[in-house]
C-alpha cells in the first residue's frame, strides 16, 4: 500500500495533542524521550539518509551541544534555551573542523574514523580535558528552561517543548528536500560519480549535510541537558550512535517518516515490553534480523524524487 504523506500528518496533529491527557507521566516521559532520539535520527537522517554517509560517531555532536549549554549555563547563568542556537553553533563547528579532512573517505573508511571521533569525545569527557566537564561525575545543576516566565518541569510540559521541536525540524527538513541543496544530496546518494561528473560539488555538499546534521544534533543535546539537569559522558556512548543509526535504518533511510516510526520502535517498544525483562532484548534483535532480510529498504522507506528537466524547448520528466 503507497505510503500517503498528507494522511499520516492528518492523523497525528490531533494525536499529538491529545496524549498528553490520557497518559500518566512514566509514560509521557516515555514519548519525550522517543522525541529527543526522533531529532537525533532526523540529524542523523540528513547525513546517512540524504547523502549516503556512514556515520557512527553522532554522539559526539550531541555531546558537544549538551556540554557547551551545561557548562555556559551553570557558569554565567545563560539562560538554557537562549543557548539552543549557541550549542547547535558548537557543534556544527566541531564537524567543520572534524570532517573537513575525513570528507572524501567512503563506507566502512569514514564509518571507521566517525566511530574513533566519538570514543576520543567521550574519553576526554570522562578525562575532564581543560577542568571545565566535570570528569566522569558529569556537570551538575543545570538550570530547568523558562518560557514567558514559567518553568517547564513536568514530563507533560516538556512534551510540549520536544514534540514542537520535532515539527518545526520535520517541517524544516521537508523544505530541505525540495530545495538546491536536498536535490544534490539526493544525486550523491544515489550515484556520487554521475553526479560528479554532472558539475556537482561533492565534497562541498557532503560537508553541508555532516555540520547541518551536527547543528542539530547539537541543539538536541541542549534540550536533553535542559531535561535532565546533569548530564555525564555515559549518556554520549558509542550505543548511544548506534541506537540513533538503527532506527533510521529500521525505518527507512532517506525518510522523515520512517526515521519517526524508528524512534517509536527503537524507544517505545523496549518499555512497553519491560516487563520481560531481558527476554525483550531477544524478541527485539530477532525483529531487527527479520527485517534486515524481508525488508532491508526499512519499514517506510523514501518516496522515489521526481524533477523536472529542462532541455532547450523540451520539457520532460525524470526520477
Amino acid at each position: 500500500m503507497k505510503f500517503n504523506r498528507k494522511r499520516f500528518y492528518l492523523a497525528a496533529v490531533p494525536i499529538f495533542f491529545l496524549v498528553p491527557l490520557i497518559l500518566n507521566p512514566y509514560w509521557v516521559d516515555v514519548l519525550n524521550s522517543i522525541g529527543l532520539y526522533a531529532l537525533l535520527g532526523l540529524s542523523l537522517n540528513l547525513i546517512v539518509g540524504y547523502a549516503g554517509l556512514f556515520n557512527l560517531g553522532h554522539a559526539a555532536f550531541y555531546a558537544v551541544g549538551a556540554y557547551t549549554s551545561a557548562i555556559l549555563n551553570t557558569t554565567y547563568h545563560i539562560p538554557i534555551l537562549l543557548l539552543l542556537p549557541v550549542a547547535g553553533l558548537a557543534a556544527g563547528i566541531f564537524a567543520l573542523i572534524v570532517a573537513r579532512p575525513i570528507i572524501h573517505l567512503r563506507g566502512d573508511y569514514l564509518c571507521i574514523v566517525t566511530i574513533g571521533v566519538g570514543e576520543i569525545v567521550r574519553i576526554a569527557l570522562i578525562n575532564d580535558v581543560f577542568g571545565i566537564t566535570g570528569g566522569a561525575n558529569g556537570i551538575f545543576g543545570i538550570a530547568r528552561p523558562r518560557i514567558f516566565g514559567m518553568v517547564i518541569r513536568t514530563p507533560h510540559q516538556f512534551f510540549y517543548l520536544i514534540w514542537l521541536f520535532v515539527a518545526i525540524t520535520v517541517f524544516l527538513f521537508y523544505r530541505l528536500e525540495d530545495s538546491r541543496v536536498g536535490r544534490a544530496l539526493n544525486y550523491i546518494r544515489e550515484d556520487e560519480m554521475a553526479a560528479e561528473a554532472c558539475g556537482i560539488n561533492v565534497a562541498h555538499y557532503k560537508l553541508i549535510s555532516f555540520v547541518v546534521g551536527a547543528t542539530w544534533a547539537g541543539m538536541a543535546g541542549n534540550i536533553f541537558a535542559a531535561k535532565m539537569t546533569i548530564i555525564s559522558p555515559e549518556s554520549f556512548s558509542f550505543w548511544e550512535s548506534v541506537l540513533m543509526f538503527t532506527l533510521i535504518i529500521l525505518g527507512g533511510a532517506g525518510s522523515i517518516e520512517g526515521v519517526l516510526l524508528g524512534a517509536f520502535l527503537i524507544i517505545g517498544l523496549p518499555e512497553i515490553f519491560r516487563e520481560l525483562s531481558n527476554a525483550r532484548m531477544l524478541f527485539f534483535g530477532a525483529a531487527m534480523i527479520a527485517m534486515m532480510i524481508f525488508r532491508p529498504e526499512g519499514l517506510i522507506p523514501p518516496v522515489p524524487k521526481k524533477y523536472r528537466v529542462f532541455s532547450g524547448t523540451d520539457r520532460g520528466e525524470t526520477t
